[in-house]
């Protein structure tokens, strides 16, 4: 059974997931009322609809070492969906680009980068990504701290 609604029993488990991936049925199911089988179907239900994309354990990167993040726009010289294509998949082969959106305006991607430091934040610009294939130009923002943070939009 293939659900493209959910209802307030399925939104209260999506949001327990949120805060406790690893919550279990019986976790979600004493936190909403429901008895565990039928959470079970919903969480089923939820997953195979798509409304759960995965699971993954949410890492510091600060901790691992990648202290510094930094917010790149880019814009290619054509937006053919050649020069698209190409710019997409250098992106996806380095590992400091934690995040790539396609964008309207005046930009065509927006980047954020994770590296261990500025002087490896320079080597990575000017080493690699300037030098991929149909960028014209970059424009790099620093952020000072994180004001909120969140993985998705709960309901």
């Amino acid at each position: 059974m293939e659900i493209t609604k959910y209802d307030n029993f399925d939104a209260a488990i999506l949001r327990g997931l949120q805060k406790d991936g690893r919550a279990t049925i019986t976790d979600l199911s004493e936190r909403i009322g429901l008895s565990s089988s039928p959470v079970a179907r919903r969480l089923h239900n939820l997953e195979e609809a798509g409304f759960i994309t995965g699971y993954a354990a949410l890492l510091d990167e600060v901790k691992l070492g990648f202290g510094v993040s930094v917010f790149v726009s880019v814009q290619l010289d054509k937006q053919v969906d050649s020069a698209l294509a190409t710019f997409e998949a250098a992106v996806n082969k380095f590992p400091e680009v934690v995040d790539c959106w396609l964008m309207t305006g005046n930009r065509d991607y927006m980047l954020r980068v994770a590296t261990t430091s500025l002087t490896d934040f320079e080597r990575f610009l000017v080493g690699t990504l300037t030098k991929v294939q149909g960028v014209s130009s970059i424009e790099s923002s620093i952020p000072l701290r994180r004001v909120k943070s969140g993985l998705a939009r709960t309901p």
